[in-house]
C-alpha cells in the first residue's frame, strides 16, 4: 500500500492540512483509506500539540476534522515507511537528505511535483488570511500534482515490496 508523508516545521499548520486535503482527494477519486497511507510530521515538532486553530478551522469548513491530530517529529522509521515525502520548504528537503541520505530519492518539495520548486510560506502566528492563502496554495498543488504524486508513490511502493 503506497504511503505519502507530508513534512513541515512544527507539524501543526501546513503538513496536517496537506495530509487532510490529499486524503479527501484520494477518496473523491475512488481510493479508500485502506488503499493508501497519508501522514504528516515535522522537522522541529518537539511538542505533541494539536493543529493550529486556523488550520483546524479551515479544514472543518471543508468538512475535514483534523482536531485529533498531534504533532510528530520526523524520524528514520517514518522515512523508511514512506514511499514519497513531500516537504513544504527547500530547507526541509535539504535537512532530510543530509540526515537521511538513504531516502534522498523519495524526498521533494510539494511544489516540485508540479515542476516549480518554491517554499510554501508558514502562516504560523499570522492572521486568518495567511492560513487561507496557504490552504488554497496547498490545495492547488495537490490538485495539479495529484497524478504525479500517485505515480511516484506507487512506483516507490513497488520497489519497497521487491526489496
Amino acid at each position: 500500500m503506497p504511503h505519502i508523508l507530508f513534512v513541515c516545521t512544527a507539524n501543526i499548520c501546513r503538513s496536517p492540512v496537506a495530509a487532510a486535503l490529499l486524503r479527501q482527494k484520494l477518496e473523491a477519486n475512488g481510493r479508500t483509506p485502506s488503499d493508501w497511507v497519508v501522514q504528516s510530521a515535522g522537522t522541529w515538532a518537539t511538542i505533541r500539540r494539536g493543529p493550529s486553530r486556523f488550520s483546524a478551522q479551515l479544514m472543518a469548513e471543508r468538512g475535514m476534522d483534523i482536531s485529533r491530530h498531534r504533532a510528530k517529529m520526523i524520524d528514520e522509521k517514518m522515512l523508511a515507511q514512506a514511499d514519497l515525502v513531500l516537504c513544504m520548504e527547500t530547507g526541509h528537503v535539504e535537512a532530510l537528505k543530509i540526515e537521511f541520505p538513504q531516502f534522498r530519492d523519495r524526498i521533494f518539495t510539494l511544489s516540485e511535483i508540479v515542476d516549480n520548486p518554491y517554499n510554501i510560506a508558514d502562516p504560523y502566528g499570522g492572521p486568518l488570511e495567511e492560513y487561507q492563502r496557504m490552504v488554497a496554495e496547498v490545495e492547488d498543488l495537490i490538485d495539479a500534482g495529484f497524478e504525479r504524486m500517485l505515480a511516484l508513490a506507487e512506483e516507490n511502493a513497488g520497489k519497497r515490496v521487491e526489496n
